[in-house]
């Protein structure tokens, strides 16, 4: 167990203990002080304290952090497309179908048991059941990833995303026609009142922002490119669904295919194949944690969606 001792010196006076923390410990997050000071591990003139509560000249703070939980998950041995990988960093083209990390009906055979196994020295900022992960993708997104490698590493690629500087292009195959080139959807988002399972546009939901612009459209369908500027669960397909475009395959949102009708036979071929949304994210721009250099990586989408997005574009006759 790790343990340090501070005074509180002039220019710290009348501070609250969290905010105090924050700036001794950079490399700790306000929500892992909070559980600290929560769980005892911080204690004001001997005493256990309060995260909110103020502090005075003199004083005295004891930080105590325990070792790491073992992680109870196992390294699988299973192939990942990496991109990029240095000591800080791991960039990689996840698969479609991939579970991001273990949850309920999902305990194996999620990219962080093939992370456990390729790499030993994750970030735990995440906790035990998501050891490096800082964004994850949903099961049937396919495309590029990154993943944070120590706890450092963690800090600076979340604060990228809460800033909004972390630049994402996502590409969509959608139903209808986008009268639009371009443009905004600007929507709050949040949990499905009738449905938790669900998300929804709904009024007194979260702020979420989604840029978009066509590129292609053909036989009632629209391929379009996709920049969100905030990172709620399931924004992109919520968003789409909520103007009338759901994405192709999202049966969830609105957007299975079983009822598009066409006479196009190599469309129809492409349609009976897909098995998940039409959603991938194409590229990810992001400064360096380390060396602070701006680095932009880009995944081609797999074989399931390059049929559909091809056809649209005109490309197979």
């Amino acid at each position: 167990m790790e343990r340090q001792t501070f005074q509180v010196q002039e220019e710290d006076s009348r501070t609250r203990l969290d905010i105090f923390l924050s700036h001794q410990c950079p490399q700790l997050t306000r929500s892992r002080i909070k559980k600290l000071v929560a769980s005892g591990d911080v204690l004001v003139n001997g005493s256990r304290a309060k995260a909110g509560q103020f502090l005075s000249i003199g004083d005295v703070v004891e930080l105590s952090i325990p070792e790491p939980e073992r992680s109870p998950l196992e390294p699988e041995e299973i192939a990942i497309d990496i991109l990029y990988e240095d000591s800080s960093i791991l960039v990689l083209d996840k698969p479609p179908h991939m579970v991001v990390h273990p949850s309920f009906g999902h305990a194996g055979g999620t990219l962080v048991n093939a992370l456990l196994h390729h790499c030993r020295d994750l970030s735990g900022i995440g906790g035990v059941t998501r050891p490096g992960i800082v964004h994850r993708l949903d099961k049937g997104t396919s495309g590029v990833m990154v993943v944070a490698k120590n706890d450092s590493a963690h800090l600076s690629l979340a604060r990228q995303f809460k800033d909004h500087t972390i630049r994402r292009t996502y590409v969509a195959a959608v139903r209808g026609v986008l009268a639009d080139e371009r443009g905004t959807i600007d929507r709050p988002v949040g949990r499905h009142p009738r449905d938790r399972k669900r998300i929804a546009v709904v009024e007194r939901g979260r702020r979420a922002v989604t840029e978009f612009e066509v590129v292609a459209r053909r036989g009632g369908l629209t391929l379009v490119e996709l920049r969100p500027g905030t990172g709620r669960t399931h924004q992109l397909r919520v968003h789409l669904s909520s103007t009338g475009h759901p994405v192709l395959g999202d049966v969830a949102y609105g957007g299975g295919v079983r009822s598009l009708s066409t006479g196009d036979r190599d469309l129809l071929v492409i349609l009976r194949s897909l098995k998940r949304p039409a959603l991938h994210a194409k590229k990810l721009g992001f400064d360096h944690p380390v060396t602070g250099q701006h680095m932009s990586f880009e995944a081609r989408p797999p074989e399931d969606l390059e049929g559909l997005f091809s056809w649209i574009r005109g490309a197979i006759p």
